[in-house]
């Protein structure tokens, strides 16, 4: 739950170098974190930026605590001292200025209140989404190699795609210390974790269960949820599951092993989600919610903070199918981002960027319309 701003001036001219400011020595970039709010503790990871002056992390919880190899820190927060300004030694050599900032969880959802708007009469032409079928070779092989049809299990369709999250969040756990394996599939990236010296970010979690999903043949999509700002250090990437039996997409969470309800204990879609933080409306979040078995997903600060926040952009891959993420030569990864009215980047509405190293090419349209983004899957 990090949230990097663009750098201003009136966060420049508050930062002082002095004696007395608390101090955190490390000799690893990257480092647990703790936050809690009069309650249970959430546990994120934190990573020092050097460059970034000051390197800000923003929280609705009243104090965070820094765990390094060599030494530990507590900052408190709160209204009345909404910032504490200290300085993360790093290799006894770099110094990072680095700020706690609280933000009241209104304030993430008033930014997003904003962002309500849409355009469901934008027809600017965009891909339309697809998804492998599950007689794809690659698919087969992988739903032979792990018994997924075990997993799911003798159940309904919802249980079963349940049943398949809590699989993948139980096999691998949450890691944001390394990045992702190169070759970007479900096998090799939890062969690379099945040792235990290594974990997946919510990429490769959300990746990984999106083709377990495919490879059972149910139609699935990972999605990126991003702030407002274009320039941010943390964003989170979960899974949208289409229900035949409810007909509609529903919002999973491989990080958190997490779903959302209405008060009547009823599925809700990402869709769904965003609007009832908008509108108000109730959002359960289901009991066993929990990051890496450890520690419990708390409803306030998963759902009214931390999702508030990034449920404000959304974005997804065009084509869902195994490893489309793997850099090759000659290959294109498109791109769709759903845009709000409210957002900085409307313009331009496609763009393309290739990588001359290594020949692959990445493009990325935005749209306005709510309808195309979260078309139904088309049943041949």
């Amino acid at each position: 739950m990090r949230s990097i701003l663009t750098i201003s001036a009136i966060l420049l001219c508050g930062f002082t170098f002095s004696q007395k400011q608390q101090v955190l020595r490390t000799n690893i970039k990257t480092f647990p974190m703790k936050v809690s709010n009069d309650g249970p503790r959430t546990s994120h990871t934190w990573t020092i930026a050097p460059d970034v002056k000051p390197d800000t992390y923003q929280t609705s919880g009243k104090e965070v605590r820094f765990i390094t190899d060599v030494d530990s820190i507590t900052i408190k927060v709160s209204k009345k001292k909404p910032v504490v300004d200290f300085i993360v030694i790093y290799n006894q050599t770099d110094t990072c200025q680095t700020r706690i900032q609280f933000v009241e969880i209104a304030d993430h959802l008033g930014k997003l209140k904003h962002a309500k708007k849409y355009n469901t009469a934008d027809v600017r032409a965009i891909p339309a989404f697809t998804y492998q079928d599950s007689s794809n070779t690659y698919l087969k092989a992988l739903r032979k190699k792990y018994n997924l049809d075990s997993i799911a299990g003798d159940a309904s369709e919802i249980h079963q795609m349940l049943n398949l999250m809590h699989w993948i969040h139980n096999l691998v756990e949450h890691d944001g210390q390394h990045g992702n394996p190169e070759v970007k599939n479900a096998d090799n990236m939890i062969r690379a974790c099945s040792d235990g010296s290594r974990g997946l970010n919510c990429r490769g979690l959300a990746i990984s269960l999106n083709e377990c999903f495919l490879a059972m043949g149910f139609k699935s999509r990972y999605i990126t949820c991003m702030p407002k700002e274009l320039e941010f250090d943390d964003c989170h990437v979960i899974n949208m599951v289409y229900s035949n039996d409810l007909n509609k997409w529903i919002y999973l969470d491989p990080t958190h092993d997490a779903y959302v309800m209405d008060e009547k204990g009823v599925l809700l879609s990402v869709e769904e989600v965003r609007e009832r933080l908008i509108t108000g409306k109730p959002l359960l979040l289901n009991p066993g919610a929990n990051w890496n078995n450890e520690q419990a997903t708390w409803a306030e600060d998963y759902l009214y903070f931390y999702m508030a926040k990034n449920l404000y952009r959304l974005e997804c891959p065009v084509s869902s199918e195994y490893n489309y993420e793997t850099k090759l030569p000659g290959k294109n990864t498109v791109y769709i981002e759903l845009l709000p009215l409210d957002g900085i980047n409307q313009t331009p509405q496609k763009t393309e960027s290739v990588n001359q190293e290594a020949k692959f090419t990445m493009t990325h349209y935005v749209t306005n319309n709510p309808n195309l983004f979260w078309a139904v899957p088309v049943v041949k």
